[in-house]
């Protein structure tokens, strides 16, 4: 079943069962995924960096999924967008600068493929192709031996609304759907496909709403509420680990950024509705949160900025004096060695 969702400044934690600890760290983990965010967007504006693409809006939704997950044991098969699920699940901020500036020891594509490619075998993150929507069928694919070997993995994939109008989406679900798969569909929708609005993608008011033609369930859930989005995906894993199937989860969210450094999102929105945004971004929100709750006030913020900072200028000074791969490192695993 779908249930409407309405975006409000309050924080709905109800079912939520996490102590102090557990809720600060859910805070750290967003704020340190924007900030390194808004690091890149710098790097690139100076010209240091060729490409970013960003994931800022994205926090929330994220970093809930993945601590509703058993990190290091279900697979997960991020896109493009996913910086905050990735560095939740251990990806580190070095990872990220290597990729970011092409640096001997990235450690997703020895330094070949352009960045935000996450992958880790640690961490459970399939190595993705770059075109949109092909994560899925691959991830169908990976649910199926998980239930064939009779383990108990679960596999998360994520992906933005504007892929599911890819056919592999809907191949990808049809699978989980036939063979009851272990596996949830993370659907991020931020309204813009690139440029193009979500109404002009679909004729149905959510993608949630496909989820029936896949005979599999369905969750819409508000993806700028950090304790929300746990409780939804916690409830979407577990069915699949207890052999219920597959769930389509629709997070709603928005990108308040362009949908690239490519791109001039002053072509297609006002500057009227990022604004907007604002009064609901999720690391404001949540920060209210546990303000009201006693769990944060502004010493431990600048304390959390302070860890931030150090961490993000350490991991950028780490990745600009690696080395660049060799030439040579091109040609391989392409082309086999004329002489082992």
């Amino acid at each position: 079943m779908t249930a409407e969702v309405q975006t409000v400044h309050q924080i709905d934690d109800a079912g939520v069962d996490l102590d102090p600890a557990a809720l600060l760290e859910l805070y750290w983990q967003m704020v340190r995924a924007r900030r390194i965010d808004e690091r890149t967007w710098v790097l690139h504006r100076q010209g240091k960096i060729a490409f970013h693409i960003s994931g800022i809006g994205h926090e929330a939704i994220q970093v809930g999924a993945a601590y509703a997950m058993r990190r290091g044991h279900d697979y997960a098969h991020l896109y493009y967008r996913d910086l905050a699920f990735a560095l939740a699940l251990g990806y580190t901020p070095r990872d990220f600068y290597l990729a970011v500036f092409g640096k001997l020891g990235e450690p997703t594509s020895g330094a070949r493929q352009m960045p935000s490619h996450f992958t880790g075998r640690a961490q459970g993150m399939l190595p993705p192709s770059s075109p949109v929507a092909t994560q899925v069928p691959q991830a169908a694919g990976v649910a199926l031996a998980c239930k064939l070997r009779g383990q108990d993995r679960v596999t998360v994939v994520t992906l933005g609304e504007g892929s599911t109008s890819e056919g592999d989406f809907f191949e990808g679900l049809n699978w989980a759907g036939v063979h009851i798969l272990p596996m949830i569909c993370l659907v991020q929708n931020n309204i813009y496909a690139i440029s193009v609005p979500m109404e002009k993608q679909m004729a149905v008011a959510n993608v949630a709403d496909r989820a029936p033609m896949f005979g599999i369930a369905a969750a819409i859930v508000d993806g700028n509420d950090v304790l929300a989005s746990y409780r939804v995906m916690k409830e979407a894993i577990e069915r699949a680990r207890g052999g219920g199937g597959a769930t389509l989860v629709e997070a709603k969210t928005y990108r308040p950024v362009p949908h690239s450094s490519d791109d001039d999102d002053r072509t297609y929105r006002s500057r009227d509705e990022v604004d907007e945004w604002k009064r609901h971004d999720p690391i404001l929100r949540y920060q209210i949160y546990l303000r009201e709750r006693g769990l944060l006030d502004d010493q431990k913020i600048e304390d959390v900025e302070a860890r931030a900072r150090q961490e993000i200028d350490e991991a950028q000074a780490n990745a600009l004096a690696a080395p660049y791969p060799p030439a040579e490192d091109a040609l391989g695993p392409v082309f086999k060695p004329l002489h082992d």
